[in-house]
C-alpha cells in the first residue's frame, strides 16, 4: 500500500463540485489538477482498469482478476494502476499477497458534475 497522500479533488464544502465546465473559466491550479485526472484517463488500459473496478459488485477488485484481462505484464498494470491513484479516482489496501483496488467515494460523480452544462429551457439551434 501507498503512503503516499492523495488529494481528492473537487470538495467544496458548499456541495457543488468547484463549478462547471461551463460556469467559468479555469483558475490555473484547477486546470492542472483536472489536467492530471483527465490524463489519466486518456489511456485505454487505465480506463478499461477503473472501468473493471467501478463496475464490480461489492465495490473493489483484486488485481490478480484484472491482469488476467490484458496482455499486459503485471508490472505494467501495476503502474497504469498506480496513475489512476496518483489522479486521486482509486485506492487501494494489501492484504496478504494481493492487493485490492476500489474507486474513491465521488470521484466519478465529481467528474461527471464538472462536465455537466446547466440545463436551460431552451434548445440549441
Amino acid at each position: 500500500m501507498s503512503n503516499q497522500e492523495l488529494t481528492v479533488i473537487g470538495q467544496d464544502t458548499d456541495g457543488d463540485c468547484c463549478g462547471r465546465l461551463a460556469s467559468a473559466p479555469l483558475e490555473d491550479e484547477r486546470a492542472a489538477e483536472l489536467a492530471k485526472v483527465f490524463k489519466a484517463l486518456g489511456d485505454p488500459v487505465r480506463l478499461r482498469l477503473l472501468s473493471m473496478i467501478a463496475s464490480r459488485e461489492g465495490g473493489e477488485v483484486c488485481v490478480c482478476e484484472m491482469t488476467p484481462a490484458f496482455d499486459l505484464s503485471q508490472p505494467t498494470i501495476s503502474h497504469h494502476l498506480k496513475l489512476l491513484r496518483q489522479a486521486g479516482l482509486i485506492d487501494c489496501e494489501r492484504r496478504g499477497t494481493w492487493v485490492y483496488y476500489w474507486v474513491l467515494p465521488g470521484a466519478l460523480d465529481r467528474l461527471a458534475g464538472f462536465l455537466t452544462t446547466p440545463q436551460s429551457g431552451q434548445v440549441p439551434a
